[in-house]
């Protein structure tokens, strides 16, 4: 686990959310930003397309603020699924962020709350990326983490919209394969990521199951590589004795 960084005992507020850190936070996420644009694009387009109203839309994307949670729960919806099986899928499809939160727990413990509450919400798969790939932890701040988070969540929207426009201007967004910037963004945040043998294991493990399991058609075939890889890398973790 991440060393406590801020002690708010001894570090002001004005010093926690400094504007260096916050403005270094933007900057570092607006790759990122840019890679999610045909998904933000589908993702408006898809919620109209299943029938939502303009503002519906619009506060899907704000309130949920999950790309793959949206997509799924849309994709869903216009298939005519059932309450029950949406919540499920999108539960386990996001279950992911109960480990970043434990990641970054011992980090936020010591903040005060209205720190801790938009940095949880604005907790995405590309803001964690980021957090992680940092070598020297003093350089996460509660500021950069909001900075960076705030980047993404007002891009994010921005697209949706832009989305939610094109729907009625453009026709069948669909055959423009737009849903190939989600493997485009999580290659992006992946690949830094694989720093040893029992991660790339599980990666690799993930990557062939999902695309075999996909192709017979089996139910939560992602999901399924995904448990499959992540226990696999702790297997070879600990059969390699890595740190």
């Amino acid at each position: 686990m991440r060393k406590v960084i801020y002690q708010t005992s001894s570090v002001n507020e004005p010093q926690l959310l400094s504007r260096a850190p916050f403005f270094r936070g933007v900057l570092e996420m607006l790759p990122l930003c840019i890679s999610v644009i045909p998904w933000g694009i589908l993702a408006g387009s898809m919620a109209i397309q299943a029938g939502l109203s303009f503002w519906q839309s619009i506060g899907m994307s704000a309130i949920i603020f999950a790309g793959a949670a949206q997509l799924v729960t849309l994709g869903l919806t216009m298939a005519g699924a059932s309450l029950f099986t949406i919540v499920v899928s999108v539960f386990f499809i996001t279950s992911q962020h109960f480990i970043y939160g434990l990641t970054l727990r011992e980090f936020v413990s010591c903040l005060k709350i209205k720190l801790r509450l938009p940095i949880g919400f604005l907790l995405t798969d590309e803001l964690f990326a980021l957090s992680e790939a940092k070598k020297e932890r003093s350089e996460l701040s509660p500021a950069y983490l909001i900075g960076a988070g705030l980047t993404f969540y007002l891009s994010w929207n921005f697209f949706s919209l832009l989305g939610i426009l094109m729907a009625s201007a453009v026709p069948d967004l669909g055959k423009y394969h737009l849903d190939y910037s989600i493997v485009a963004t999580f290659i992006t945040i992946v690949v830094p990521m694989v720093k040893k043998i029992s991660t790339l294991v599980g990666v690799v493990v993930s990557l062939i199951l999902s695309m075999v399991l996909s192709y017979y058609h089996f139910d939560s075939a992602i999901v399924l590589a995904g448990l499959c890889g992540m226990f696999t890398a702790v297997l070879v973790s600990g059969l390699l004795k890595e740190h």
